[in-house]
């Protein structure tokens, strides 16, 4: 019986999937062993791991085994998989912080495995320990690459230059989807996870036009978000966060720079140094 259940899921799961390919671009399926014991863990791991347009996942409960379908432009295995081990639960690949198990209902405590890569455990786990100095002072070159094409975004729309602007912001998807939250400490490991999907979203819209208008709009709350997770690293060199008061009706709109001089990336040209530093980051 129970073998008629499973080929009867597995028929099922595969029509799930080969509908859900429709609906991701760029498309890769993988099934892959994640430990758990119940549809309690299935509900969390699949909510840890599904992001609308960009993956689809279906759990096993009978055979552990999870089935995922992602745009393979946009995320990886790992990525994912990192992402489930941070809701409490081991994969093949990586292990789960202990933290994050512990937190797990007791039915969904499952029997962990011996042998499995560990992930970062959270910061606050390492407290009353000395952390070596090239691993503490890591949170710049960490986030490098996102702030890299977030300052060609910005160069771009000062040039009121859209498609520029639209492939930066295609890097930038890249970047975000590929960012190493297992280095992240727990300040930015919470942040970043609260903030991806708005990263991403913004980097999308950007991505998709080269309406420098619409690119705009996305672009300041694209800022707001990286002002937030700037807060959170010490960079190489200051960062200064500046405001347009001007834009969208006069409520104004901020942007991040590496430079004191103000080169406004709302109005360009047109108005190119409307604007002011009103906080330094270092």
């Amino acid at each position: 019986m129970k073998t008629l259940r499973n080929i009867a899921m597995a028929v099922a799961m595969a029509f799930v999937f080969t509908s859900c390919e429709a609906q991701i671009k760029n498309p890769k399926t993988e099934t892959v062993k994640v430990y758990g014991n119940c549809e309690m863990c299935k509900k969390t791991i699949e909510k840890a791991a599904n992001e609308k347009g960009i993956v689809k996942a279906d759990w096993n409960v009978d055979t552990d085994m999870l089935t995922l379908t992602y745009d393979q432009t946009k995320t990886n295995t790992d990525a994912i998989l990192k992402k489930v081990a941070y809701a409490g639960y081991d994969s093949e690949t990586f292990r789960a912080p202990d933290d994050a198990y512990k937190n797990l209902p007791e039915c969904c405590q499952y029997d962990r495995p011996a042998k499995v890569s560990a992930i970062a455990e959270n910061h606050d786990s390492h407290k009353g320990h000395d952390m070596p100095a090239a691993e503490t002072n890591q949170n710049s070159p960490l986030f490098n690459p996102v702030y890299t094409a977030y300052f060609s975004i910005k160069d771009a729309l000062i040039k009121s230059d859209g498609k520029t602007a639209s492939a930066k912001a295609s890097e930038l998807l890249k970047v975000i989807a590929t960012a190493p939250m297992d280095k992240m400490k727990t300040e930015q490991h919470t942040l970043w996870m609260k903030i991806q999907n708005s990263l991403k979203t913004d980097a999308g819209h950007i991505a998709e036009t080269t309406d420098v208008k619409h690119q705009r709009d996305h672009f300041a709350s694209l800022s707001e978000n990286l002002y937030a997770l700037a807060k959170t690293t010490t960079n190489d060199a200051p960062y200064y966060y500046q405001k347009c008061p001007m834009y969208d009706n006069g409520k104004g709109a901020h942007w991040l720079s590496k430079e004191n001089t103000i080169k406004n990336p709302y109005y360009g040209s047109a108005m190119l140094s409307c604007g002011s530093t009103v906080e330094t980051l270092k």
